[in-house]
């Protein structure tokens, strides 16, 4: 999915592999588990007999690994950390885990006493930063060729290639592999007889039918966390506003001068502001977060919102009767346009000071496996980035409304931005700014131009 070029291939991989869904940020308990936990209950239908540890010395010491709960929730990874165990009795597991584990090891990843893996998820988490700030193993060499436990090649099956923050340099692995989307309540559009919007025009037709009723919002974001704005609505416009050349989207993670200024960014900036001049973003959308935001959304106190695939499992027990979730990859396409499907994955990676990398290595080996794809896909509801056929899993309703885009050859896949922490933080206060009124489309590209500038100047250094 690192080009245009690919997105047929990536259709033809997802429909068999995107067979389940979930992501993003949810709850779970804040504290730091300590304990390595018992393999958590579950029904993994797809999965085979566990496989058995390659033949090598046996692993030692202690062993700490660090993750993010989030939508995804924790049982995968607690069954896959006591598999793990299970298998190497003589290793000290410790798990760092929790919805706050970013801040809460922040302190020790920039004293150098980090954990030796991480799953780099959630807010507070950036791989591109983790790489500049020189945290992260360099494992290029050993990813050539490395095999997983049951003796396959593990860039072999993977649906995204790592992705390269240096030229020719691999230093996180992707395991999760989810998409940014704007969605609705079908049983909802069908009771008023909407028809759910295929472009920008057809979306601002029934904004304004929606708008008119007086009972709900057009449109709600997470205000608090702007980035599903971003990767849900303004990433995908962007894509769709530069003819479908995916290409820009180098262009802005290299930090080309001048891009934020281009005009495909511009014509997407432009239709935030014709949503929010016409009153459709709903007023309360900056203050909330994302999971008030997607309560709202379930009360039908608005019509859509962006976010991720992961949304139905995160809000599972605030789902009222009936509702049944819609999937639109975009909505600011011109008439007549594809829809641009804009991909979220998340990665893993060894600390580039881990006390026990070997340990680590071995478990990278032992969860890229069609196994723990199986197992990732029937407990966390989700698409791992690792191939394997999931017929025969439980996939949630969503994902396979998901599936039904990803595989049509009206549908574009684009790559990842990702770009540093700094940027990150500048365009999610910028587009805060834009959606509330206080700047203007230039003054969004003036911000990110000179956040930009001052990035490019410290890598330099």
């Amino acid at each position: 999915m690192r080009n245009y070029k690919k997105a047929t291939a990536w259709s033809l991989i997802l429909s068999t592999v995107f067979l389940a869904s979930g992501c993003g940020s949810s709850t779970s308990s804040s504290n730091v588990t300590e304990k390595p936990q018992e393999s958590a209950k579950a029904n993994v239908s797809a999965a085979p007999a566990a496989s058995s540890q390659p033949q090598g010395s046996k692993l030692t010491g202690d062993f700490e690994i660090q993750y993010f709960v989030g939508g995804y929730g924790d049982a995968w990874w607690k069954q896959a950390i006591a598999d793990f165990q299970k298998q190497n009795p003589d290793l000290k597991i410790k798990e760092s885990a929790g919805p706050k584990i970013n801040d809460q090891m922040k302190p020790r990843w920039l004293q150098g006493n980090p954990p030796d893996f991480v799953y780099i998820d959630g807010a507070g988490s950036n791989t591109r930063q983790m790489v500049a700030d020189d945290q992260l193993m360099d494992i290029t060499d050993w990813l050539k060729d490395a095999k997983n436990v049951d003796g396959k090649k593990i860039t072999d099956l993977l649906i995204a290639q790592p992705e390269e923050y240096k030229p020719g340099k691999a230093y996180a692995i992707p395991l999760v592999f989810g998409s940014w989307g704007t969605f609705y309540d079908k049983a909802l559009f069908k009771s008023k007889g909407w028809q759910a919007p295929e472009d920008f025009e057809s979306f601002l037709a029934l904004g304004d039918k929606i708008k008119a009723e007086g009972n709900m919002s057009p449109y709600i974001h997470t205000g608090v966390y702007p980035y599903y704005i971003n990767g849900g609505l303004l990433d995908p416009t962007i894509i769709a506003m530069n003819n479908y050349d995916t290409s820009i989207f180098k262009r802005i993670n290299s930090l080309e001068k001048g891009v934020w200024k281009s005009e495909p960014v511009m014509k997407s900036l432009a239709e935030i502001v014709q949503m929010r001049d016409k009153g459709f973003i709903d007023k309360g959308s900056p203050a909330l977060n994302h999971t008030d935001s997607q309560s709202q959304w379930l009360q039908h106190k608005a019509a859509f919102i962006p976010t991720g695939i992961w949304v139905e499992s995160e809000m599972a027990k605030d789902v009222p009767a009936g509702f049944e979730f819609g999937f639109l990859p975009s909505i600011g396409q011109s008439k007549g346009g594809k829809f641009v499907a804009n991909p979220y994955t998340a990665t893993v990676a060894i600390a580039k000071k881990s006390k026990n990398p070997e340990a680590a290595k071995a478990f990278v080996q032992f969860i890229f496996t069609e196994k723990q794809s199986k197992a990732w896909a029937e407990l966390s509801k989700a698409p791992s980035n690792i191939k394997a056929d999931l017929e025969g899993t439980n996939a949630p309703a969503l994902t396979k409304e998901a599936a039904k885009f990803y595989n049509s050859p009206n549908t574009v896949v684009a790559p990842e931005i990702v770009i540093p922490e700094e940027l990150v933080t500048a365009r999610n206060n910028a587009t805060i700014a834009l959606t509330k009124g206080e700047i203007t489309p230039e003054q969004w590209a003036d911000r990110m131009e000179e956040a930009t500038d001052k990035v490019r100047a410290k890598e330099k250094k």
